[in-house]
């Protein structure tokens, strides 16, 4: 059975047309999904659903480091970013490293001591920018977020939706360097102009599924994982959110062919 493109791709398989779309042709795919086509929503289930963002909370982190502005001042790595645990590039207390570097392995590598490490510089504390992740949240009006850490992780009253995370991401894809980044599957970055680091993507859409050009990735026990997505083809642009979703990859590949389809057939 042929499971989008990203399935034709890797089988070098011959992918045909979908057929005419049901209102809502992805019901079980994740625990909340939404996909928007220029702006425009096209299907989505439970999105306004409150449910753990992993990573994806990055978002606004990145969205509050882009706001500030000064991409190119020095961070010093606080102990406390040093000893963040999960997805990490391995940064030492006391080193210095351009903001923008750090934002790259946030966002590339969705490494947690540089997410750490911006968060604490920027506000002082980790603590002090959750307060301005939530007075942003509620400024933007996402009355169904709510964030206890910069980075994703597992907590009690952390909690965003596939609606308001996609509301989130295009806030972030004003800046062009959110955009160039989000799309890179690899850079090297440096701390103290000596010791070197090689950033991966974690997003497996990148050069694999036609079109795609970021976003963001998440995986946690409680998330499950989690997906932003951004496509586009011939001027249109199709951003999908997915939350808790087991079959991800696939899923996203499916959903991508559906929408980029619905608008050939206009």
């Amino acid at each position: 059975m042929w499971r989008g493109s990203l399935l034709c791709l890797l089988l070098a398989g011959a992918c045909h047309a979908s057929p005419a779309l049901p209102e809502n042709p992805f019901p079980h795919i994740a625990g909340s999904y939404l996909v928007k086509q220029d702006g425009v929503l096209l299907w989505a289930e439970s999105a306004d659903r409150r449910m753990p963002p992993a990573s994806l909370a990055k978002l606004m982190t990145a969205l509050l480091v882009l706001e500030n502005g000064d991409l190119e001042r020095s961070v010093v790595v606080s102990r406390a970013a040093a000893a963040e645990t999960g997805s990490r590039i391995g940064l030492r207390a006391g080193e210095r490293l351009v903001a923008d570097d750090l934002l790259a392995a946030m966002l590339i590598a969705s490494a947690n001591d540089a997410c750490h490490a911006l968060a604490s510089d920027l506000a002082g504390s980790e603590g002090e920018f959750v307060t301005r992740m939530n007075a942003r949240a509620e400024a933007l009006g996402l009355r169904n977020t709510k964030f206890a850490n910069a980075c994703g992780h597992d907590a009690a009253g952390q909690y965003s939706t596939a609606a308001d995370l996609a509301l989130i991401a295009e806030q972030d894809l004003a800046y062009p360097r959110f955009v160039e980044l989000v799309a890179m599957q690899s850079a090297r970055i440096a701390a103290d102009g000596s010791r070197r680091f090689e950033l991966k993507t974690s997003n497996a859409l990148l050069g694999r599924y036609p079109g795609v050009s970021g976003v963001k990735t998440g995986f946690t026990p409680a998330a499950g994982k989690c997906l932003v997505a951004l496509a586009e083809r011939n001027g249109r642009r199709v951003l999908l959110v997915l939350l808790d979703a087991p079959d991800r990859w696939w899923s996203a590949s499916d959903v991508l062919d559906r929408a980029f389809s619905a608008a050939d057939a206009r």
